[in-house]
């Protein structure tokens, strides 16, 4: 059977087992819309060779690197990069020897599948990744590495990639984009509006960051009309490089409609860094509902991604940084944090906000229920921490009696791993061809109602909630 099990995550026995099987078929060659992400577009603009396979499976994902280090293994000796200048493991071999001799500690979980799916269908390998097999693995992933067909333009159109979005600050100047572009290539890459450096008052450098958004646009940012009006023509020039959506990842789902004149006054506390706590979480909210405001004139999608814990451990951040996988979940609430900006704007049907969630618990309670009402408001699927098999099941079998499947948005990976966009998006696609078998099994959707929803799950959706 190899690395791959070609029934993975199907049903297993009875009609939905055939069914399935149809329905997977039906939909496995899609090409792949992949409307959030985090995969470097700088990649795609000087199109050069991964220098190696630590550096392309290993250092930069954190969920494999998280996994080990809950193991004892220190987060150096796998080549991630310190900023305090200490000393970190530079031998990519070392690195990969380390990494398959504990391999076995990513046994059932979504990135073990990931992780094989690509070693089987991206390299060609047949031999599961062990102590013993590590230098041949390594020696024939990085022979591939040499050869054009593995550069990322070719893997992109082999993967069969129609279009992805990266995500930027907002005060990125998109040079990568630029290049791209200039470039001629065909592949369609986009980039999203990420301004959390510039909306949110706890974030480092918060008001040399909105100063530099004033130099970037002319105007002063130090006024409230103006620091909106900054946001209005960056929007605008990330519209130009293909953008379709902003993107918030704030700690809460909190939302909030204040009078001018009080966002005003607490727009200036938060560049004095005199904001309290609740203040600076008011101030994130406040615009979450003026970027809504600004998406109905602009007509790009919000996406809002809260309920991340980030940087949990003191000691991690201060060595390593940000995005070292000690970003954890946390208890989230929609119902009155969402109610300031559905009451200003979630009638409307010409906005899109598409809500997130790491708080399981909320799917039915709460989401699922605000998506079935409010024309503006549909449902990310699972993410992160739930972007797995039973995650998936769970989001559709909690969220479909309420919302049904066309207030949701299909699926997006939201990786930073280039060679796992195939894998998750193979996950998801089974996922919900099983769902769907069953639903079809036990009489609640008719067989042809079930290949179209299937292909709208895998494909339609997800252009049509992120305009592209």
């Amino acid at each position: 059977m190899g690395l791959l099990d070609p029934d993975r995550l199907l049903p297993s026995e009875g009609r939905a087992k055939s069914l399935g099987r149809a329905l997977y078929n039906a939909v496995k060659g899609l090409p792949i819309v992949s409307p959030h992400g985090h995969t470097d577009p700088r990649w795609f603009a000087e199109n050069a060779a991964f220098p190696d396979p630590a550096q392309l499976f290993v250092t930069p994902d954190h969920y494999v690197f998280r996994m080990l280090h809950s193991q004892g293994i220190p987060l150096e000796s796998l080549g991630v990069p310190r900023i305090d200048g200490g000393v970190t493991e530079l031998d990519p071999r070392a690195i990969w020897r380390l990494f398959a001799g504990n391999y076995h500690l990513l046994r059932g979980t979504p990135s073990r599948m990931w992780l094989d799916h690509a070693f089987a269908e991206v390299f060609g390998l047949t031999d599961r990744l062990s102590a013993q097999t590590a230098d041949a693995t390594y020696d024939h992933i990085a022979d591939c590495l040499t050869r054009p067909e593995f550069r990322p333009r070719a893997l992109f159109e082999r993967f069969n990639i129609e279009v992805i979005a990266t995500t930027e600050s907002a005060l990125d100047d998109l040079r990568w984009h630029k290049m791209i572009r200039d470039s001629g290539w065909s592949g369609r890459v986009v980039t999203a509006y990420r301004p959390d450096a510039v909306v949110d008052p706890e974030f480092p450098g918060f008001a040399a960051n909105v100063a530099a958004l004033g130099d970037l646009t002319g105007e002063d940012t130090t006024t409230w009309p103006g620091y909106l009006q900054a946001h209005r023509l960056r929007r605008a020039f990330f519209k130009t490089f293909g953008a379709t959506s902003t993107d918030h990842g704030h700690a809460t789902a909190r939302t909030e409609d204040l009078p001018q004149t009080d966002a005003a006054a607490l727009f200036a506390k938060a560049l004095q860094g005199t904001c309290t706590a609740d203040e600076a979480d008011a101030f994130r909210g406040q615009m979450l509902t003026e970027m809504a405001r600004m998406s109905l004139e602009d007509g790009l999608v919000l996406q809002i991604h809260p309920g991340s814990h980030r940087n949990h451990s003191a000691p991690v951040m201060a060595m390593f940084g940000r995005d070292k996988g000690f970003d954890i979940p946390t208890r989230t609430d929609y119902v009155r944090a969402l109610r300031p900006l559905l009451n200003a704007v979630g009638s409307d049907p010409r906005l899109t906000v598409i809500v997130f969630t790491l708080d399981e618990t909320s799917y039915a309670r709460e989401l699922a229920p605000l998506a079935g009402v409010y024309p503006a408001l549909k449902l990310g699927p699972a993410w992160w921490f739930f972007d797995s098999p039973e995650g998936m099941r769970r989001f559709r079998e909690t969220t479909t009696e309420t919302a049904g499947f066309y207030n949701t948005v299909g699926f997006n990976d939201d990786t930073r791993a280039f060679c796992s966009i195939p894998a998750r998006h193979d996950v998801s696609r089974r996922v919900d061809s099983a769902y769907l078998a069953t639903l079809v099994a036990s009489g609640r959707l008719a067989e042809d109602e079930a290949f179209e929803v299937g292909h709208d799950l895998a494909y339609g959706l997800a252009k049509q909630a992120y305009r592209l």
